[in-house]
């Protein structure tokens, strides 16, 4: 049979940050009255990645915000000072997270692998100051591009969930009831055997969002499950995975059952599927010690100690004694199993590649619209005009000459005669108020 798998998914935003702007700038300097340009060029702006990392397991720390942003790039100023580079914001995903452009389903990256990553959102390229517009017709360029904006994007990860900690023990010894009361799981509880029969998987924050872990009630353990009884099998391939066992017991004994033996039964069963498995570190917890009297309970601890040699943690899942130590009891576990695993991968040392950040791209064609307004006037559209003052941030009026010889090339005077202009017509182009002559 195949191994059971699970997703967790998470959709928010991305914006990459802004290219800075470019400085229009002249040098001021005492005895030199006509300086030439000095403006300086914007700062990209960050990129936004995502990368796997093998020490968290859940995607829960990024529920919390709906967009996250990189920084924008500074803008350029004079002297020839270019602006910095805005800050790259790198966001942690546990491995095994499929990432997913949400609008189209495409999938961006399939991050497998410690250390894999992707880049989610591309910044800006920052503008162009003004001493790369210096020629020998324009000595004094008054023009520098704009920062180009960064992306956004609307993404979908999807995480097979892969448990840090398996509750393990006999069918209906409250295993259900545990992992409903320290996770956001809510798994069917009742008082019949197999209730469970697909293993819960909960999330369980212990102080803050990064501080969290993934944990899997294992369902259908029963005498013979590594044969197949009881679904066992199947659910036993899962909490291989796990690095920590809670090992779960009827402390109480009810139903006449000796929690010892169903240990014993229990281990038996990990240590035929799995010697590997069987070896993992475990963490006994004696369930239902509100039956007993606390004479009683001690004397059940007593007892169970000297025939398993283990320690237990007694609690109650239904009135809630000893959750808050189990928590984090299994938190200060695997918090230990994941500092071994920062040890070998340092995330801080990775080497982002980066892909070209985003420019404005001028149209290959410059399109002419010529259309009337209410009052009769002539209105020259074009969308490359419009690229061109959105390229170097400046209003048409003050780039008219510019605008002027690249429409007139493009055949503006036929286009405005055959739409019927004549000597004397106002005509308007990007704001600016024109009176065609011939």
């Amino acid at each position: 049979m195949e191994k059971i798998g699970f997703v967790d998914l998470v959709d928010f935003y991305v914006k990459a940050g802004d290219g800075g702007n470019g400085a229009a700038t002249f040098r001021r300097e005492k005895y030199v009255p006509f300086g030439g340009p000095d403006g300086g060029d914007g700062g990209d702006g960050g990129f936004v990645f995502l990368v796997a990392d093998p020490t968290i397991s859940t995607l829960y720390h990024l529920t919390e915000k709906r967009k996250y942003t990189a920084e924008n790039g500074e803008n350029g100023r004079r002297k020839k000072q270019d602006g910095k580079s805005g800050r790259d914001l790198i966001l942690r995903v546990p491995v095994g997270t499929v990432v997913k452009d949400y609008d189209t389903g495409e999938v961006i990256a399939d991050l497998d692998e410690p250390e894999k990553y992707c880049c989610v959102a591309r910044g800006g390229k920052g503008g162009r100051g003004n001493t790369h517009f210096k020629s020998s017709t324009n000595q004094a360029p008054k023009i520098a591009e704009r920062g180009v904006a960064g992306e956004e994007r609307h993404i979908l990860l999807e995480l097979k969930l892969l448990a840090d900690a398996g509750l393990v023990g006999y069918p209906n010894v409250g295993k259900s009831s545990i992992i409903s009361r320290i996770s956001n799981s809510k798994p069917k509880i009742a008082n019949y055997h197999f209730t469970t029969l697909i293993p819960n998987l909960g999330v369980v924050v212990v102080d803050k969002p990064e501080n969290s872990f993934v944990v899997a009630d294992i369902p259908g353990l029963i005498k013979g499950a590594s044969d197949g009884k009881g679904l066992g099998n199947v659910f036993l391939r899962h909490v291989e995975r796990c690095n920590l066992i809670v090992h779960v017991v009827d402390i109480a004994g009810s139903e006449g059952r000796d929690p010892a033996q169903d240990y014993y039964d229990i281990r038996k069963e990990l240590e035929f599927f799995s010697p590997y498995l069987a070896s993992k570190e475990e963490i006994v917890v004696g369930n239902k010690s509100d039956l007993l009297s606390e004479e009683e309970l001690l004397k059940n601890i007593e007892r169970f100690k000297k025939a398993t040699g283990k320690d237990v943690l007694p609690i109650s899942a239904v009135v809630g004694i000893g959750l808050d130590k189990l928590k984090f009891n299994i938190w200060e576990r695997i918090k230990e199993s994941r500092k071994l695993l920062t040890d070998r991968v340092d995330i801080e040392k990775i080497q982002f590649a980066k892909p070209e950040p985003v420019r404005i791209t001028l149209p290959d064609r410059v399109d002419i619209v010529i259309t009337r307004n209410d009052k009769g006037e002539f209105e020259v559209k074009s969308q490359y005009i419009t690229a061109y003052l959105e390229k170097y941030k400046k209003e048409a009026k003050y780039m008219l000459e510019d605008i002027l010889e690249i429409l007139e090339k493009n055949g503006l005077d036929d286009k405005l005669r055959k739409a019927g202009v004549k000597d004397g017509d106002t005509v308007w182009i990007e704001g600016v108020e024109f009176t065609f002559k011939e």
